[in-house]
């Protein structure tokens, strides 16, 4: 049976979907765009902010889930500039360890409400 996840502690979803779904001892979590649950703005303007903002997020959806960042097995990583990737990756290293998820990353054309990055998740708990 498939549980919505969400919480105050990240962004609303902006749409119909949820933030993320618990199906059996995996979670899916919706792309995150940088926006402060807080204020409902963007955490900052350059990349490293955003994609902290970002990650902060994932990590509280996935606490209101039961589970934490080392659960996470896959993450897929949206960039508005392919040439943010090194930034990103810096901060991105401060959220993860060994064994890292596999990851994805790409350059599109746009993200929502024109953030620099928008970041999904896929955790497994026991």
């Amino acid at each position: 049976m498939n549980q919505a996840v969400a919480t105050k502690n990240a962004p609303a979803a902006i749409g119909p979907y949820s933030q993320g779904v618990k199906a059996g001892k995996t979670i899916y979590v919706s792309g995150q765009i940088p926006i402060d649950p807080a204020t409902g703005e963007f955490a900052g303007q350059d990349i490293e902010t955003q994609t902290r903002q970002s990650l902060t997020n994932i990590k509280n959806i996935l606490k209101e889930a039961g589970a934490d960042m080392s659960d996470v097995v896959k993450t897929t990583v949206l960039l508005n500039d392919i040439a943010d990737f090194a930034a990103m990756n810096k901060v991105y290293a401060e959220f993860f360890t060994e064994p890292y998820p596999a990851r994805a990353a790409f350059q599109v054309a746009a993200i929502p409400k024109g953030a620099l990055v928008e970041i999904e998740a896929v955790a497994v708990t026991d």
